[in-house]
């Protein structure tokens, strides 16, 4: 029974033997697979990095770039803020000191005119029949 016994634990071994050697050829192969299946990502990943860094580098120029358009918009629109609170400065100023004047200047036509007129009335008042003298009087003789 002592040969059979050897015989049993020969063939067992041998049987565990094939099978790890079986695996290590799989794992092997796996290996192959694997590493044929990560040369293939780095082929295929590395255009779309390479475009991704230039959309980057893009991205980077085009934010730098409207940064630069917005702060001369903002400095556009200060300058004109700038302007139009003198100009309208400006023409309130003119406006005003025009009013004043147009103000005075009917002012004193309107009192030309009623000085005209009260003239006028003290005139035609003079030469009311009754009051005062004629112009005649003076060469009157009799």
């Amino acid at each position: 029974m002592n040969d059979t016994a050897l015989l049993v634990i020969a063939v067992a071994v041998a049987i565990m033997a094939a099978i790890q050697l079986g695996g290590l050829i799989y794992a092997a192969r796996m290996a192959k697979r694997i590493d044929a299946i990560v040369g293939r990502f780095e082929s295929d990943i590395k255009p779309v990095m390479a475009k991704l860094n230039a959309a980057s580098s893009d991205a980077q120029k085009v934010a730098a770039i409207a940064a630069g358009q917005v702060e001369r918009l903002d400095r556009t629109i200060t300058d004109l803020s700038a302007r139009v609170d003198h100009t309208v400065t400006v023409l309130s100023r003119r406006l005003t000191s025009t009013t004043r004047e147009s103000a005075a200047l009917w002012t004193g036509l309107k009192v030309g005119v009623l000085t005209l007129r009260e003239l006028q009335r003290r005139r035609r008042a003079s030469r009311a029949p009754g009051t005062g003298f004629d112009d005649d009087d003076p060469l009157f003789i009799g």
